[in-house]
């Protein structure tokens, strides 16, 4: 095995190539809408979900031809989520991955086709997956409800209604585990149901996993989002606390929150504990996530 930094890189340039290349050409019609889309997909990011496809591919041996379409599916879907999200009907955020966000580089018009079209384009690539018929209906059917109502959609409308509300901390991990854990849960599972039903116990600590890491990394970004710097973030720095959402630190403090991340760090790892060392990027995935500094 290659080491920890090699493999993210290695995955950062793979990711960007298969998504440059499935991407509509910004010299087709409507040019407009192409351009958002790549604009929006293809500038930048952390690609956790994108690693966390390939780290369990490696994991599990899956061909790397059928890992793309999986990872190249969700940061689509991720990317059309943070068009919207930046809406000022939404979260009405000017900034993101340190460049206007789309509504502004483009207009809101604009920015709400071209998530449509994201969010179509990865649906499109599943059905070509490098795979069986019934492997691909699985994947569809796990990452359509991760992404929708009972998932992604879902939480980000908890997260809107509970803008200014008092809440519980089930209520806000319940919406961080729909907002943000649905997706981060569905890199993983959808990878590892190409070789484990969803009863077998390796499914599920593989799920648990997960799971465990999607609830962190939101964590982890509440805290960033009071500790670290627009320029760092990438994007508008103290915007929960403007828009009065329910966060963790919010609710119980910065000290708390990050002691918390750290428990839910050690869950995932020990998620892990009867995998042998072809699970190293997991791990390393799960540390990065809680270090990271954007």
């Amino acid at each position: 095995m290659i080491p920890f930094d090699q493999f993210q890189q290695n995955t950062l340039q793979q990711i960007e190539t298969v998504l440059a290349s499935h991407l509509p050409s910004a010299d087709i019609e409507p040019r407009r809408l192409h351009q958002a889309m790549r604009y929006s997909t293809l500038n930048g990011g952390k690609r956790i979900r994108a690693l966390l496809s390939y780290a369990c591919g490696h994991l599990l041996d899956i061909k790397t031809s059928t890992i793309d379409s999986i990872a190249c599916s969700i940061e689509l879907i991720h990317a059309y989520s943070l068009i919207h999200d930046d809406l000022p009907s939404m979260d009405d955020d000017d900034l993101r991955r340190g460049k206007p966000s789309c509504h502004k580089a483009y207009d809101e018009a604009t920015a709400i086709l071209a998530g449509d079209a994201l969010l179509t384009l990865a649906f499109h690539l599943l059905s070509k997956a490098d795979c069986t018929a019934e492997q691909k209906v699985r994947c569809i059917q796990l990452l359509s409800q991760a992404s929708g109502s009972r998932g992604m959609v879902g939480g980000q409308a908890i997260d809107l209604a509970n803008e200014g509300q008092t809440v519980t901390i089930a209520e806000v991990e319940s919406m961080h585990l729909h907002k943000t854990g649905a997706l981060i849960c569905a890199c993983v599972t959808l990878v590892a149901g190409f070789r484990f039903d969803t009863s077998d116990s390796q499914y599920k600590k593989l799920k648990h996993y997960a799971e465990c890491l999607g609830l962190a990394f939101q964590i982890h970004d509440d805290i960033l989002d009071e500790t670290s710097s627009s320029e760092t973030l990438g994007k508008t720095q103290g915007k929960d606390q403007q828009s009065q959402k329910s966060t963790y630190p919010a609710l119980i403090g910065l000290s708390a929150s990050r002691q918390l991340a750290d428990d839910l760090h050690n869950h995932a790892l020990e998620s892990l504990s009867s995998f042998d060392h072809r699970a190293d990027y997991l791990r390393a995935i799960a540390g990065y996530t809680v270090r990271r500094t954007r």
